[in-house]
């Protein structure tokens, strides 16, 4: 990693990995505070120094975030002929996937992706995107998922177009005036589980 920028974008793929499970090893002579304190908590492990050849064997993913094309290319070869997927930030040439940006509210996870085309594009929207999924997301997916337990225990199956009715107006009204409780018992009674 070279460049604050690149160690901030090792950092969001390192912390989106970690939060799915993943095992991760960074490779580089230094790592971001955010990195460090990943190091700290015992979430990823450090190898503190350049790229060498061979260090890819033995990892189902590589990500690459350097700005040293030469490095770039050089991963992402070995890669290859391990037959390892590799990912290099910015660099589309040098990718065998790509990740969408994601912003998470509790269980709701929303993805943005221009196919590699315009990273910063896809950055962009993300911004625009998390600014209007607030915390209430969060929450509105959260009593949804707990009225589709009850109805599945009560044998109640209500179809696609009565939950996009029952998701509207007052249900919403009442998420955003900080009131889950009434939302759920509205949720509950317009899909047929409350008489």
């Amino acid at each position: 990693m070279r460049g604050h920028r690149r160690g901030a974008v090792a950092e969001r793929k390192a912390e989106g990995l970690v939060a799915v499970g993943a095992n991760v090893t960074v490779i580089a002579p230094g790592i971001t505070d955010g990195l460090k304190g990943l190091l700290k908590q015992g979430a990823i492990r450090h190898v503190a120094r350049e790229y060498q050849a061979g260090d890819r064997a033995g990892y189902d993913l590589v990500f690459v975030a350097t700005d040293n094309s030469e490095i770039n290319a050089a991963v992402s070869n070995e890669a290859r002929c391990l037959r390892i997927w590799v990912n290099s930030a910015d660099d589309p040439d040098h990718c065998d996937f790509i990740l969408p940006a994601v912003i998470r509210r509790g269980d709701l996870a929303v993805a943005v992706s221009t196919g590699g085309v315009s990273p910063a594009v896809t950055r962009a929207v993300r911004e625009e995107l998390d600014e209007y999924f607030n915390a209430d997301y969060a929450r509105f997916v959260q009593i949804a998922g707990e009225v589709r337990r009850e109805l599945r225990e009560k044998s109640v199956s209500p179809g696609a177009s009565a939950w996009n009715r029952a998701l509207q107006g007052d249900f919403r009204r009442l998420i955003k005036e900080g009131k889950p409780e009434q939302a759920k018992e509205l949720l509950l009674e317009t899909l047929g589980a409350r008489s």
